[in-house]
């Protein structure tokens, strides 16, 4: 049997979407998205956008896995499998949280900084890509 392996450059990862990952829909200044206004659904319960936030209906997005909160945590797990490279989007309304702005949102800036730094301790590569919300 051949034995087959990696080049050295290969960058082995992992990959996750802002919206479905972060949670922390309405902290550091970060504004709503349409994800944050989406309900979970279920077979034969039809998932809905929602004019505002409605008590009472479930929206996966609020909480997700909380990656906004246990970044750091995760980031070491990452480590510990020997990723070399992550690659997230950035969710913009915690950048710019109602899309007019002329100045970014320094908690959102802060955010997606520290991760990136929390990667860069670990060896780990960011990638990032946009997230169109």
């Amino acid at each position: 049997m051949k034995k087959l392996t990696l080049p050295k450059d290969f960058l082995w990862g992992g990959a996750v979407a802002a919206h479905q990952v972060e949670g922390g829909w309405n902290k550091g200044g970060k504004g709503p998205s349409i994800c944050d206004v989406l309900t979970g659904g279920a077979h034969g319960v039809p998932r809905e956008i929602t004019q505002d936030v409605v008590e009472g209906k479930y929206y996966p997005n609020h909480e997700a896995i909380d990656f906004h909160g246990h970044y750091k945590e995760d980031i070491k797990l990452f480590a510990e499998m020997g990723f070399k490279c992550f690659r997230t989007s950035i969710a913009w309304t915690r950048i710019f949280p109602k899309g007019d702005e002329t100045q970014p949102n320094e908690e959102g800036l802060k955010f997606y900084d520290d991760m990136f730094d929390e990667l860069l301790k670990y060896n780990i590569e960011p990638v990032i890509t946009p997230l169109p919300l």
